[in-house]
């Protein structure tokens, strides 16, 4: 197997965990810490919602850490202006790719989709960014159509693909076979984003990582929107386990990262 990165995503979607809500000096500390174990990958939050959520994420850019940092976006040129502002070199762009998402948040129009993602892929590649790309709820996206995004986002010059079981309904199985058409497909590398809502979170990013995709969305204690998201001690000691990937994060400071 290929060596597996995590990309750690507490300060974004975990702090859509009900009850959370991290202070500007708690979310720079959890950065530090983030760094000084080894992950390779935070998602730092989202620069478009301003106030304190932007000043964070630029106080966490100052920090000149070794771990990369990326924002998360809609697929919206001023979200990606103030990705910029933040000094964030990485962005990540998301859409909606399934029926049910497109209807709600896109009237239903799937040429929509297109037209945004390659307007802002092109937007963030022309200021030198690096650009992962999200298909919001990839698990109950058509097959052909979710594929066809992709290749569009990878032609336009996004750099990964972020496979999203957004409302947490796939199994192990199904979650193999849906990643490997996509990975036998494409050029770019693949990225695994669960939710817990079935308790699958974790199993359905290693048949993830199984079916061949390179990166791993986690969160500290599994936090997340609703159910919450695949648990960053799990992955990283399932992946050393059963899967014998040394993942290269120092596994003896979680009982500190959990705590906090």
């Amino acid at each position: 197997m290929l060596p597996i990165q995590i990309n750690d995503t507490t300060l974004r979607d975990g702090e859509q965990a009900a009850g959370v809500a991290f202070a500007i000096t708690e979310k720079v500390f959890f950065a530090t810490l983030m760094d000084a174990i080894g992950v390779q990958e935070l998602e730092v939050g989202i620069p478009a919602m301003g106030g304190t959520e932007a000043e964070a994420i630029t106080e966490i850019v100052k920090l000149g850490l070794k771990t990369k940092l990326t924002g998360w976006n809609r697929a919206v040129r001023s979200d990606i202006d103030a990705s910029l502002a933040c000094g964030l070199q990485r962005v990540h762009i998301s859409v909606p790719v399934s029926e049910i998402q497109i209807a709600v948040k896109f009237q239903g129009n799937c040429q929509l989709v297109f037209e945004r993602l390659r307007n802002t892929v092109s937007y963030a590649r022309d200021r030198g960014l690096y650009v992962s790309v999200g298909g919001e709820d990839s698990s109950r996206a058509d097959a052909n159509f979710l594929l066809d995004v992709v290749l569009a986002a990878q032609d336009w010059g996004a750099s990964r693909f972020r496979f999203c079981d957004t409302v947490g309904i796939l199994d192990p199985l199904t979650t193999y076979d849906k990643v490997r058409q996509l990975v036998q497909q494409l050029t770019i590398p693949v990225e695994m984003h669960t939710h817990n809502d079935l308790g699958m979170a974790t199993a359905n990013a290693l048949a993830g990582v199984r079916a061949g995709a390179t990166s791993v969305n986690t969160t500290v204690n599994g936090l997340g929107e609703r159910a919450g998201n695949a648990a960053l001690e799990e992955v990283v000691m399932a992946l050393k386990r059963i899967y014998g990937i040394n993942s290269g994060i120092n596994s003896r400071r979680f009982k500190e990262i959990s705590e906090f």
